[in-house]
């Protein structure tokens, strides 16, 4: 009986982490919406992969989270997580971090380019630059004094073998400027963004009233189908409850957190056995 509970929880743990990997995609999907990214830099954003950042001083950062120039100033691992088990990363893509200034935003002249790198490739699930052009190498924040919280948001996206850059930005070691950061994106023949992620860093007090922003709040996410029966649910009713959502939300939440210890309980038991 023991082992038949070891095995069933061991078999639980690539289910667990694919919903815990759906309901990260549909947070930053949120995120991305409610610091207003969405629309001031993208049009819209429905990534199939989770984008991490981290910082030698800091480790990984949460989507929005506010730090200092020191700590961001050195260059981030970018790890990605496919959203499903469809999701292929064996290609080559191209790296970006853009600011995009503080929410509101419209610049006329374009997105500072702060790091922009194409070819490079995915080994395991960390992002190498190996073999890539790196066009301009990371440099950290260095927004205005008293501007506000400027977001610097870092975008993957797929790059195709018929992708080919603009002439102006086709050189290796190109410096921090300014630039049409969507106009690049379109010229340049880039495929699907696949994943991205932000942090924001201000220095001093704004001087300037900044529009705020609405926290993530999980429960408000609309909750996975994870089954025919549970789509063929859905479409029988047109107007969910949002308080069903969220309920459910709830209830899978639970289930993943204890499945989580439960596997890890039963695999120290074991060990201990052994």
């Amino acid at each position: 009986m023991f082992a038949i509970t070891l095995l069933t929880s061991l078999t639980l743990i690539p289910f667990v982490n694919a919903q815990a990997t759906s309901l990260g995609v549909e947070a930053i999907e949120a995120h991305f919406s409610q610091s207003a990214i969405v629309p001031d830099l993208l049009a819209s954003f429905n990534p199939s992969a989770l984008l991490t950042l981290n910082f030698p001083v800091v480790g990984d950062v949460q989507p929005g989270q506010s730090l200092t120039q020191a700590q961001v100033a050195q260059t981030p691992t970018v790890t990605i997580t496919p959203a499903n088990s469809s999701t292929s990363l064996n290609s080559t893509y191209t790296l970006v971090m853009v600011d995009a200034d503080i929410v509101g935003s419209k610049l006329p002249q374009g997105q500072t380019r702060h790091w922009l790198e194409n070819s490079v490739v995915i080994n395991g699930s960390v992002v190498s630059n190996a073999s890539a052009t790196v066009i301009t190498r990371y440099a950290g924040p260095a927004p205005a004094a008293g501007s506000g919280p400027h977001r610097y948001v870092v975008l993957l996206y797929a790059q195709p073998s018929t992708f080919k850059a603009p002439p102006a930005y086709s050189q290796s070691n190109i410096g921090v400027s300014t630039f049409d950061f969507n106009a690049y994106v379109q010229e340049s023949g880039l495929g699907a963004l696949i994943a991205g992620n932000y942090f924001t860093v201000e220095v001093e007090t704004a001087t300037v009233s900044i529009s705020a922003t609405s926290p993530v709040v999980s429960s408000t996410l609309p909750v996975l189908s994870t089954s025919p029966s549970s789509s063929s649910s859905s479409s029988s009713s047109s107007t969910p409850s949002k308080t069903s959502g969220a309920s459910d939300l709830v209830v899978q939440s639970s289930f993943l957190a204890v499945s989580l210890i439960l596997a890890k309980v039963l695999l120290q038991a074991v060990c201990f056995g052994c």
